[in-house]
C-alpha cells in the first residue's frame, strides 16, 4: 500500500518524533512510505535513512501559496492509497484526491482543523471520546495506540554525568514546559538526597527550570541534557523513569519505560490515567502534587520487590500491546477496512 505522511510540526517534540517512527515503521513493514514535512534536516534524513523519501512545504497560514502545489505534485508523484496527516495544521492542508484522508490526532484538538479528512485515529479512547462529543461521526473515528521499541543507543555513561555511587537516577525526556510538570518533579526530589535527575529535552521552561533547581539547592543533582535523539541511551542507564505532566493526551514516555524494563511513576493526566495501572505496571500519583510523586519515587527506591513487579508487569503490557509490529499491523488493518480491501 502506497501511504503518504504529512507534518507540519515544531523543531522538536513527541508528535515529530512518532511521526518519524511510523513512516519509518511503514517502511520497514514492506509498505511504501513517503513523507511531506515542513523543511527540518535533521528529521529529513532520520526519515531517508529509514527509506522514506521526503519532499517539502512549508505548512504556512492561509495565505502561503506554496504548500498546495507542493501536496498536488506530491500526490500526482506518488498516487498514494493512503495519505496521513499529524496534527491540525497538516490536517487542515489534507490534498484533494481519491486517496483515504485519514488524521492521526494526537490531542484534544479543534476539529475544524479535520474537516477534509475522511477518518480520525485517535491514539486514546479519551481523545476519541472527545471527537465523538464535539460532533465528530463515532464511525468515522478509531483509537489506535503509539508504540515505543528499545534503540541502539550505548547506555550512558552515568560517572561521566556526574552520578555518584549509589545514586538513584530518574530520568524524564519531554519537551520543557509548565503542562510537563518538571517542577513537581525537582520539588519531589529535594527531601530524596539520594536522587539524581535526568531530563531530556528543550522549551520555553529551560531557564526558569535550571533557576528552580538552583533556588531548591539541588541543581548538582539535575542534569539538563538538552533534545536528545538517543534517548535509550538515558533510558538504559537510569533506575526510574518519572512522567509527572500536568496534561498528557497520550505519553509515549510510558511505553518507553515499558520498553527499557524501568520502574515507572507516572501522574495521572488523561494519558497515563489511561493507560498504566497503578500498582500492576507502574505507580500512578496526583498530577501537580509533589508529596505523592515524592512517596511514590521512594516507595519504588525502597519497597522491597515493588521496582521488580512493575518491571515485570511493564513488560507484559508492552509484549502484548505497544510493539511496533502490533501497531503497525493495527494502522494496515484500518486502512485495508476503510479502502474496503479484504484479506
Amino acid at each position: 500500500m502506497r501511504i503518504l505522511s504529512i507534518l507540519a510540526g515544531a523543531a522538536n517534540g513527541g508528535a515529530e518524533t512518532f511521526f518519524v517512527t511510523l513512516a519509518r515503521a511503514l517502511a520497514e513493514a514492506g509498505e511504501e512510505s513517503r513523507a511531506v514535512i515542513r523543511p527540518n534536516p535533521p528529521r529529513r534524513a532520520d526519515l531517508e535513512a529509514g527509506g522514506v523519501p521526503v519532499s517539502e512545504a512549508p505548512f504556512g497560514s492561509w495565505f502561503d501559496l506554496r504548500t498546495r502545489p507542493a501536496l498536488r505534485r506530491a500526490v500526482a508523484e506518488f498516487r498514494p492509497d493512503v495519505v496521513l496527516s499529524y496534527m491540525s495544521r497538516a490536517s487542515w492542508w489534507m490534498p484533494a484526491g481519491p486517496h483515504l484522508k485519514a488524521a492521526r490526532l494526537g490531542g484534544f484538538y479543534d476539529l475544524k482543523y479535520f474537516r477534509n479528512c475522511d477518518h480520525l485515529i485517535c491514539i486514546s479512547e479519551g481523545i476519541r471520546r472527545h471527537v465523538i462529543a464535539e460532533g465528530w461521526p463515532e464511525d468515522r473515528c478509531s483509537m489506535i495506540a503509539n508504540f515505543a521499541e528499545q534503540d541502539s543507543s550505548p547506555a550512558a555513561d552515568r560517572a561521566a554525568l556526574g552520578v555518584p555511587d549509589g545514586a538513584v537516577v530518574v530520568f524524564t525526556p519531554s519537551r520543557l514546559h509548565r503542562v510537563k510538570g518538571f517542577d513537581v518533579l525537582m520539588q519531589a526530589a529535594v527531601d530524596l538526597p539520594q536522587v539524581h535527575l535526568w531530563v531530556a529535552g528543550s522549551g520555553p521552561e529551560e531557564d526558569a527550570l535550571k533557576a528552580l533547581a538552583a533556588e531548591l539547592g539541588i541543581a548538582d543533582r539535575v542534569k539538563f541534557l538538552g533534545w536528545r535523539r538517543d534517548t535509550g541511551a538515558f533510558f538504559r542507564s537510569c533506575d526510574i523513569v518519572a512522567f509527572p505532566s500536568r496534561h498528557e493526551p497520550f505519553g509515549t514516555v510510558t511505553l518507553e519505560a515499558w520498553a527499557y524494563g524501568k520502574p515507572l511513576v507516572a501522574s495521572d493526566a488523561d494519558g497515563p490515567a489511561e493507560f498504566v495501572r497503578d500498582g500492576e505496571d507502574g505507580l500512578v500519583v496526583p498530577k501537580g502534587e509533589a508529596a505523592p510523586l515524592r512517596e511514590a519515587l521512594r516507595r519504588v527506591i525502597e519497597e522491597t520487590g515493588l521496582a521488580e513487579r512493575l518491571v515485570a508487569g511493564g513488560t507484559a503490557r508492552h509484549s502484548a500491546q505497544f510493539t511496533q509490529a502490533a501497531c503497525v499491523a493495527n494502522y494496515m488493518a484500518l486502512f485495508r477496512q476503510l479502502r474496503g480491501e479484504t484479506g
